[in-house]
């Protein structure tokens, strides 16, 4: 007991606890970014995610990834629980940037579904990663 009491040990610990705080923050942050390029080829090959793309069909027809669905943002709350039956399957939502995903992650959260992902820099990211396009 005496040694959670000292003074010397109690800067030691609370340095400690700022430390680890500091360095899992990144991770903590991460989180709301979305997936990396790599990380989303890991999910759909690993988990079979669907994905869904919530950009314009014009955007679509110039480029998608492979096995994509589009379902335009204006029509994902009406469209897609005839496509993501289940909602606990792993959802991939992509547009243009990841700006649009984020609003269509708020729409399946309200309808239920709980594992949405992003793809972090939406389809630019994807193809400055190399991935695959399909036209």
């Amino acid at each position: 007991m005496n040694f959670i009491t000292e003074p010397s040990n109690l800067i030691l610990m609370g340095a400690a606890a700022v430390s680890g705080t500091l360095l899992a923050w990144p991770l903590l942050a991460r989180s709301n970014q979305g997936l990396t390029p790599n990380q989303a080829t890991q999910l759909i090959n690993r988990r079979n995610a669907l994905i869904i793309d919530v950009r314009s069909r014009d955007e679509y027809q110039r480029g998608h990834i492979p096995h994509a669905r589009r379902i335009g943002l204006d029509e994902i709350q009406s469209r897609i629980e005839r496509v993501a039956k289940n909602k606990n399957h792993p959802i991939l939502l992509v547009c243009q940037t990841g700006v649009r995903t984020r609003r269509a992650e708020a729409a399946l959260k309200q309808m239920g579904y709980t594992e949405i992902l992003t793809l972090q820099g939406g389809l630019t990211a994807w193809r400055e990663a190399g991935l695959p396009l399909v036209q």
